[in-house]
């Protein structure tokens, strides 16, 4: 019972977050939501977890609180019409968007971020100046 529960708000969510990905697209929705929900987006059908999912509860903790709380903003940020129709374009698609640009992206905003980290940890155990 309670399974069921969870898995229908998980195809709820994953519902809201195709929309999403249609309604950041629209001309009518704002410059600023169009950049959260882009980010949103991206950050829920990116392989790549801010938590790897093999740390003990923390990993899951993403998941289950920075999507949702996430797609709550974006959804408070995009015209209410705009997301009624992306909800209707989105019940048409049965296959997860491909947004090459955004999954571009986010792997260069890692590896800047790992480059950044390895720098600083070079210059913290004084192997660079």
């Amino acid at each position: 019972m309670m399974s069921t529960n969870w898995k229908s708000r998980l195809r709820a969510l994953k519902a809201e977050t195709y929309a999403l990905s249609l309604a950041y697209r629209d001309p009518r929705t704002p410059w600023y939501a169009k950049a959260w929900a882009a980010v949103v987006v991206a950050y829920a059908f990116s392989p790549i977890d801010l938590i790897p999912d093999f740390i003990p509860i923390l990993g899951y903790l993403d998941d289950l609180l920075l999507v949702p709380l996430g797609v709550l903003l974006a959804l408070k940020l995009i015209p209410a019409e705009v997301m009624a129709e992306s909800r209707e374009k989105a019940r048409d698609i049965h296959e997860k968007p491909v947004n090459r640009w955004t999954g571009a992206l986010v792997v260069l905003l890692w590896l800047a971020l790992a480059g950044l980290g390895i720098v600083w940890s070079l210059k913290t155990l004084g192997v660079i100046r």
